[in-house]
This record gives C-alpha cells, structure tokens and sequence, in this order.
C-alpha cells in the first residue's frame, strides 16, 4: 500500500506576517487616497483663487484694470452696435532717473531727435531730476518703442498699459466724452457711467447709446458746413424721436477729437448743445400760441388781433420784422412770426399760466438728460411781470439750452406728453417713462398745420424738404455785447419737425454769431442761415430713419389757409 501524503501547512509565525502585510497595505492605501483628494483640493483652490483674482483681483493694487476675462472698461457702441469708446492696449515709454547708468547729456540728445515733444534741455533736466518717474509718451508707435529700446538704456522703461481709443475721433465726441489719464470718465457718457463702464460685474457689456452714427454724421456734416460758409463762432444741433424722447444725433461745435481731448481749446470742449444757453427767439411762439389754446385764450386760429407797425406797451415799444399794419390772424402771426400779435397773446395767457406750461415743459431747470455737463436756465425770475411775460412769449428774456428746445417741440407734436430727452437706447433695459401731460392732444394736433404753414410759405420756406412735409420756426435773437443788445450779433435757430402730418422726429440746429454774406442779401437772421441746414439734414436722414418721401401727403392745411390773406400790407 502506498504511503498517505502529508498535507502542506503554513507555520503560524508565517500567517501572522501575511495578516500584518495586508493590514499595512490597506492602512496605506488609505492613506494614499486621503493625499490625493487633500491635494486635489489645494489644487481646485489654487485654481478658483487665481480664476478670481483674474477676473476680480486687484492688481498692482489697482482695482479695476485689465484682466484675462473682461474689459478695463466697458465698451461704447451706437444704437446699431457701431464702436464708439473701447479699450486697447498701448505702448508707454516711461524715465526713470534714478535707474539711468549711462551719460545722461548724450542720452537726452539721443531722446531729443525720437521724441519732439520736448528739446535735449528738457530731458536733460529731467535725468537730473529728483524725481522718481516721468511719462515721455503714452499710445507711442511700434517703431518708436524699438528705436527707444535700441538705446539700451535701463532707465527707460516700455510698457504695455491700458488706453481709450474713440474710433469715429470727432463724431459725437459731446455725448461720448472722454477720460483723463487715469482712465476715469470726465466729460459725457464716460462722465455720467464712470462707474457702469468701470464695474467688473457690468463692463463686460457694452453700453448701447440712442445715437445713430449715420444720423449723427449727416447732422454734423450740414452743420459745419453751415458753420464755415457764415463764420459764426459756433454751432449746435439735435435729432430726437418726439415719442421716445431718444437722442438720435447731437453736436456741437466747434468739434472735439476725444482721443486728444487735452489738446482741444475750451470753445471746443463746450458742450453747446446741453451747456450753453441762449436766447432762441421766434423759435418759443409755438410754446405761447399752445399755452393760448390750452388755456382757452385762443379758441381758432383765425382770432384776430390788431397788428400795428409797432406795439406800444408801458415804456417798451415792440416792432416787427414784417410788420402787418392792420388785423391779423393767429395763423398769420404764426407764418410771419409777429412779436406784436405774439406778445398780445403772451399778455392773455399771463405770467402765472405762462410759468406753470414752462415749468412742466422742463425749461425752468438744467435739461433733463443723463450727462453731467447741463446749463442753468436764465428766467426772469422775481422780475417776472407782465414785460417779461410779454418777451418771453417770443423767446427774448429766457436763455435755455438747444436740448430744451428739443424736447419742448416733442412735447408739443407727441401729442402733447412730456418726456425726458435719454442717450440711451430705448428697450426692455430702458423702456419709456409714463411721461407728464403738458398740452392737450387737440392743441398738439392744430399746431401741425401752424407749423407746416411757417415751412409751406412763411418765413421757414428754406428749411422744407420737398416729400417730407417739414414744419418748424425760425428763430433770430440778438445777442448781448457789453451788457446790451444789437444787431449786429445774433444766434439763430431753426427748430423743425417731420413729417408734419404724422411727427417723428425733431430736428434743432443753431448757429452762433453767424455772418452776412452775399448770397444772402446782407441778411443773418434764421431763415436765411440755419432754415437751409435743417432742409438738408432731413432729405439725408429721413431714408435713414425708414421715411419715404411723398408728395401726395401734408398736414390739414385747410384748417389754417382760409384765415390767411393772400397779400398783406406793409
């Protein structure tokens, strides 16, 4: 018989050692997970803190400059998404005295002949100076930075830094604004949003204007050109949507490149269209005949007034420039802008009525608008009696900004509802306000045909456009030299409105001091100067605006013709 086999068996000492490898392995796999979720963690930390101090982060404790995810500040762009005001990186060439290790007359020779802006003793001093940093240039080319860097200088420093680039230069260069070497806002939009465009939680958004740059390029193309033609010392003008009070174009002139803002003169850094104010003439009897109609004072256009070759009032005699020398109607004041029916109707109306229809138009406060830069009205005041309520009904004794008589003509041909004039685009973001009444929708709708008749054969003949059915005013105020009126120097306005049968758009221009010339027969009132340049803004705009012109359209010119006689007596 064979042998049984002896069975195989691990000594005790060996199966302890077993069990214990395992334990240690187990303990070290443990311990291996836990180190590597602990370093998955400092890892997921490490990279959300950097994510934040790129996005949010102060750097070179400088909140709120460049960083990986947004803008250093928030873009500007035009109603269409046009680029007005964005950011870009530049080069900056910097001096640091102290850090110079060459010979110091040689090297501001050598920065004499790259950068004029200064001559070789500037620089020299400069490198003598105690002081601890100078700016040579800032935006400076690609080939002076190599030629700068070619001196090998380590003195000189080239950085790369954040700037402001305006792409349209000049255009709306008022609205937009600018910023100052710190890269805060002080002029315009830049102003009034400083801290919309430089907040990382909403600059990364650009900021959508109510300007069009098209509108606003045809704007300011006509009105320089009317600027240069007559010499006046200055300009204004303003496109506005009556319904929505949106501010589609708005200039002044003289104009202003924001990219050098610093070395525009201060006639061109002012901002005449919201800034200035003026005495804007014939251009406010629309307000007075409204005001006469709502108050009851005017009942028809065709009430009668007596219109003599001059109107005597207390100590002040009243005078026209076609004077009627007989009766005349209120559509006929209105055609041939009559300061003496004007003020009859002015005297009607009163002082107190009169205050109350301005004060709700806007006009005794700065205009109502988001940018900082808006003039003090200039009202009478305490002196605000009958001679003063007879003037300001034809727009002498009150200076406003061309922006009030902007909105003030929305007002009246919207149907009457006051809104405040906005550069921002009007949407969900920035809906229309409910707006306040001012005029009754039956006075907004008779001064239409008053309005087209000014244009269609009054003293506004040279503001029409023919297919677009333009009404308005003219508007002539001499100006005050030495502390008196004359003549000689005027501002005149033309306020207009399109298509008068159904109004859309205001447009206002101004000239200041404009000049005589042949063309216009010695003449330098309104309807000679400014009328032509609200005549041709229109005809390139309205196509722009989505307006085609009709000649088989007007405004209800039969409420008015019948109460104006075919020819007059001088």
């Amino acid at each position: 018989m064979n042998a049984p086999t002896p069975a195989l068996v691990a000594r005790p000492e060996r199966l302890r050692l077993v069990g214990q490898r395992r334990q240690i392995l187990a303990l070290t796999h443990q311990r291996l997970m836990f180190g590597l979720l602990v370093y998955g963690g400092i890892i997921a930390i490490i990279v959300l803190r950097l994510l934040w101090l790129a996005a949010f982060g102060d750097h070179a404790g400088r909140k709120g400059v460049l960083t990986g995810l947004v803008p250093p500040r928030g873009d500007i762009v035009d109603r269409d998404g046009q680029p007005l005001a964005g950011s870009i990186d530049v080069w900056s060439i910097a001096l640091h005295p102290g850090m110079v290790i060459g010979d110091k007359l040689s090297l501001a020779r050598s920065l004499a002949k790259l950068m004029s802006e200064h001559d070789e003793a500037d620089y020299f001093a400069m490198l003598r100076s105690d002081k601890p940093f100078f700016y040579l240039q800032r935006r400076a080319s690609p080939q002076l930075v190599e030629a700068v860097n070619a001196l090998g200088e380590p003195g000189l420093a080239l950085e790369r830094t954040p700037d402001r680039l305006y792409p349209q230069t000049s255009l709306a260069a008022h609205v937009i604004g600018y910023t100052d070497i710190d890269g805060h806002g002080v002029a315009g939009v830049e102003r009034a949003f400083d801290q919309r465009l430089s907040d990382p939680a909403t600059r990364g958004q650009p900021m959508i204007l109510s300007i069009s740059s098209k509108v606003q390029q045809a704007l300011e193309h006509e009105l320089n050109a009317a600027m240069m033609q007559f010499s006046a010392i200055g300009a204004a003008g303003i496109v506005m949507d009556v319904h929505t009070g949106e501010i589609l174009a708005m200039t002044s002139l003289p104009s202003l490149n924001p990219n050098i803002a610093g070395k525009g003169s201060p006639e061109a850094r002012f901002n005449r269209a919201t800034l200035g104010v003026y005495e804007l003439g014939s251009t406010f009897k629309p307000f007075t005949v409204g005001m006469a109609m709502d108050s009851g004072v005017v009942k028809s256009v065709g009430q009668v007034y007596n219109c003599p070759k001059e109107f005597h009032y207390g100590k002040v005699t009243v005078h026209d420039t076609h004077p009627f020398g007989r009766s005349c109607t209120v559509a006929e004041i209105m055609k041939e802008s009559s300061n003496i029916g004007t003020a009859q109707i002015a005297l009607q109306v009163g002082a107190t009525r009169q205050r109350a229809f301005l004060e709700k138009m806007g006009f005794l406060a700065p205009v109502a608008v988001e940018i900082k830069e808006r003039g003090r009205t200039l009202t009478p005041g305490n002196d605000w009696g009958e001679i003063a309520t007879m003037t300001v009904g034809y727009g002498h004794g009150i200076a406003v900004t061309p922006l009030h008589l902007a909105t003030g003509y929305a007002t009246l041909f919207n149907g009457g509802v006051y809104h405040p004039a906005t550069i921002l685009k009007v949407d969900r973001n920035h809906p229309v306000g409910a707006g306040r009444r001012v005029f009754s929708e039956n006075t907004s709708y008779k001064s239409r045909a008053l309005l087209r008749l000014v244009v269609a054969q009054g003293t506004g003949k040279k503001a029409d456009a023919p297919g677009y059915r333009v009404g308005g005013k003219t508007g002539t105020a001499e100006k005050l030299v030495g502390g008196r009126y004359t003549s000689a120097a005027v501002v005149t306005t033309f306020a207009g409105v399109f298509p008068m049968d159904e109004p859309r758009y205001v447009v206002v221009a101004m000239l200041d001091d404009p000049k005589a010339t042949k063309d216009t027969y010695g003449f330098h009132t309104a309807g000679w100067n400014v009328a032509p340049v609200v005549s041709r803004t229109i005809s390139r705009i309205a196509p722009m605006l989505g307006i085609r012109p009709d000649m088989h359209r007007d405004a209800n010119m039969s409420e008015v013709l019948p109460f104006v006689h075919e020819t007059k007596e001088h």
